[in-house]
């Protein structure tokens, strides 16, 4: 194969496309019906998401042209080079923060999810070790290596969300789209609000656009990946209006699991298809957390002089202290609207900042 032409430590940019919605598609994907639904009128909830996904698309091709401009140097080598080195090591430290926070809480919704459908009888902080343990396993390995599972579960998991909304049709009511247009701009705004954090994820296109063989390429890459999130959110969304209505789908917890539940395969051969669902959906839980995890470490190795196996024993534990620290339901979603919410801010901050400096350094090169 063609991908271990080049070594362990780079990517293909097909790679870097995949590897974009399958950051991006985490927990929050599990919830974002519900929250669309809180905020909007029948399938109204659908041109919310259409729109956010066109500014995120926008944003992907901007970090990735970004970090293209200085092909195969690492996110601290082309920062330092734009706005001082004392400056890029607080950049790179604070995106290594969203990616330590992000994993933490991953790991507890993942714990908590797991348990409610799963393993009712294991403790959380079981579940979350033992998911946090294998994470671990992956990222300590080749970081390319994480690229190629990606590439083998995206499929796995696009398949299956086919698989359920196929089986959902039977249940499906045209009626629950109706009436259309009746959302008002305070409703779709919220509703941007809140599904904006479904798309957090980006940041690593400022990390591992520098392991592309072809960095020309990855701009377009990473907004054909970043397009698959909002299609794909798109669906999950009506396939949960369809059978559940919008009131329905704004009091579930978790519409897409619950949809699942609903599902009879001909035949017999599964009596809990939410089941198997789940397991699969894990696939793209790990995915989104082992990203992070390493793009934390990727950040961290940069600048200091730690190796990685070093950075990820030092990580590990105060990850899943973290990820514990919530006593209850309340905290955890405090946790959430955080995490959120300062990633969607440092990765804005450094994007802009960066590219500013950057069109700044270009006309005093041309001057």
């Amino acid at each position: 194969m063609k991908w271990f032409e080049y070594g362990d430590e780079t990517i293909s940019d097909k790679e870097l496309l995949i590897a974009v919605p399958s950051t991006v598609i985490g927990v929050g994907i599990l919830s974002l019906p519900r929250e669309i639904a809180k905020n909007t009128v029948s399938a109204d909830g659908w041109l919310t998401i259409f729109i956010v996904g066109v500014l995120f698309i926008g944003f992907a091709w901007i970090i990735a042209k970004l970090a293209s401009t200085y092909p195969h140097q690492s996110f601290f080598s082309y920062a330092s080079s734009l706005v001082t080195r004392p400056i890029a090591t607080v950049l790179t430290i604070l995106l290594a923060l969203q990616g330590f926070v992000l994993t933490a809480f991953m790991i507890r919704v993942i714990s908590d999810i797991a348990k409610e459908y799963l393993f009712d009888q294991t403790p959380v902080e079981v579940i979350a070790l033992s998911f946090l343990l294998v994470v671990v396993y992956a990222i300590a390995g080749s970081r390319a290596g994480l690229f190629r599972l990606n590439m083998m579960f995206f499929p796995i998991i696009i398949f299956i969300t086919m698989l359920v909304g196929g089986f959902a049709v039977a249940w499906f009511s045209v009626d629950n789209y109706l009436p259309v247009f009746k959302t008002d701009l305070t409703g779709h705004l919220k509703a941007m609000q809140t599904s904006s954090f479904s798309f957090t994820g980006s940041a690593i296109l400022l990390f591992y656009t520098s392991i592309v063989r072809k960095p020309k390429k990855a701009p377009k890459m990473a907004a054909i990946g970043m397009a698959i999130v909002p299609a794909l959110y798109i669906l999950i969304y009506l396939l949960c209006l369809g059978v559940f209505g919008n009131l329905a789908t704004a009091n579930l917890n978790y519409p897409i699991i619950e949809l699942a539940k609903e599902i009879e395969v001909p035949g017999g051969f599964f009596e809990r298809f939410d089941s198997i669902f789940f397991v699969i959906w894990i696939m793209s839980i790990f995915n989104t957390t082992a990203m992070s995890f390493d793009v934390t470490v990727f950040a961290l190795e940069s600048v200091s002089k730690l190796k990685k196996i070093q950075l990820v024993y030092i990580l590990t534990p105060l990850i899943y202290l973290v990820g514990m620290f919530p006593q209850d339901l309340i905290t955890v979603v405090q946790l959430g609207k955080f995490v959120s919410s300062y990633s969607l801010l440092v990765t804005l901050f450094v994007t802009v900042l960066l590219v500013i400096m950057s069109l700044i350094k270009r006309r005093r090169s041309n001057a």
